[in-house]
């Protein structure tokens, strides 16, 4: 919930930092970004670490990321002080999906897609809280600063009750599959692949999620309400994984979720007024379930990945997104002085350079639906034998 109120509020005051620090597009951009690989670089060394010095160690140092990257941000005084800040969140955030990834995945050794997504669910949840808070202490004239320190209300809450907790070990460890099996498992070509393919799935998500207010704030007066809307259905839609998954097989689902995204992001490149809330409709049905179903995909067909496939997971995914953040801030500055300073038309050849990630994974996932198809075939009639 707190990595989701970061998202939630920072996006909420992008404009506001912008215009108060005199910073362009492309500043903003790498601020943004040093959020997106603070993530994998945290996710990625946790994941490495977990099995040994314990799940609750790596959360006692995402609590104390957390309060200092708040407290810095709240002070913030330019540029460099908020690139800091925000990198420090982005550690938060990513030691926290390091340490909590395998811990629900080994308290659900059954269910685990499902129970992936009811815990992902919470990350759309603060998003969501913190779009409406921005949203209505914007206008009610409350300072960005303060909006900035109303994250610090769950991150004290969490921090408390998280060292009260005794935390088990790990699947991998509990199963007796030895580091070095853990390590040789995550060479495994589909995995290789899934790991590729994640780049897209939350460039897709993260990216368009994150700058929709910026994107699209000539087009609509309610920009932030988009993203409001947006991870609204994705709430809804993780909070029902249970039911879903019941009808369909984990990549059948990432096929439609593509198609759902990549028809979003069209639509915010074509409509306008009130269309505009159906295309973020569409969209967060997209992404609902891309994040949560691909660590899920992974830790059911590959669980000697253990802790360190889930993690490497989600660090190639914040890691995809904080470059091409960093790329498409650069493009925007660069569309909007070509074009006589018109945002609307750089907004939209954002969007319409984003798209072409979802246009791919749609063939990709169809691809790994028949590939699963003659996997699954192989291993029933293997067992037959």
């Amino acid at each position: 919930m707190v990595t989701g109120l970061s998202f939630g509020i920072r996006a909420g005051i992008l404009d506001q930092l912008g215009v108060e620090f005199q910073l362009d597009k492309g500043q903003l951009a790498s601020i943004t970004a040093t959020a997106f690989w603070g993530f994998p670089l945290a996710i990625v060394i946790g994941g490495l670490v977990v099995d040994i010095i314990g799940m609750k160690k790596l959360l006692v140092a995402a609590f104390v990321f957390h309060f200092l990257g708040i407290l810095l941000t709240v002070f913030a005084s330019g540029f460099w002080t908020l690139f800091l800040s925000t990198l420090l969140v982005g550690l938060a955030n990513g030691t926290v999906e390091a340490a909590c990834n395998p811990l629900v995945a080994g308290l659900y050794t059954d269910n685990k897609t499902t129970k992936l997504n009811h815990f992902h669910l919470w990350f759309p949840s603060g998003i969501f809280i913190g779009t409406v808070l921005a949203y209505f202490l914007n206008i009610w004239g409350v300072s960005w600063q303060i909006q900035v320190g109303t994250m610090f209300v769950p991150t004290v809450i969490y921090g408390y009750l998280f060292s009260k907790l005794d935390f088990p070990v790990t699947e991998r460890v509990a199963s007796g599959v030895s580091y070095s099996g853990m390590l040789t498992s995550v060479a495994n070509p589909l995995f290789i692949v899934m790991f590729i393919l994640m780049f897209g799935t939350a460039i897709t998500e993260l990216f368009t999620g994150q700058w929709i207010k910026v994107l699209l704030n000539n087009v609509s007066d309610n920009s932030l309400l988009l993203l409001t809307l947006e991870v609204g259905v994705m709430v809804l839609g993780r909070a029902f994984a249970k039911p879903v998954l019941k009808m369909i097989t984990p990549q059948a689902l990432l096929v439609i979720s593509a198609v759902l995204a990549a028809l979003g992001i069209y639509m915010f490149t074509t409509v306008t007024g009130p269309m505009l809330y159906l295309a973020a409709i569409i969209f967060g049905m997209g992404v609902c379930f891309f994040w949560p179903t691909m660590l899920g995909f992974v830790n059911t067909n590959l669980p000697k990945t253990g802790a360190l496939g889930l993690n490497l997971m989600g660090g190639a995914g914040m890691f995809a997104v904080s470059i091409f953040t960093l790329f498409m801030g650069d493009y925007y500055d660069k569309i909007e002085k070509s074009a006589g300073g018109n945002e609307t038309l750089a907004g939209q050849a954002v969007l319409k350079a984003t798209l072409i990630i979802p246009i791919f994974l749609i063939a990709a996932f169809i691809i790994l639906v028949f590939y699963m198809k003659g996997r699954n075939k192989k291993t029933a009639a293997a067992v037959q034998v």
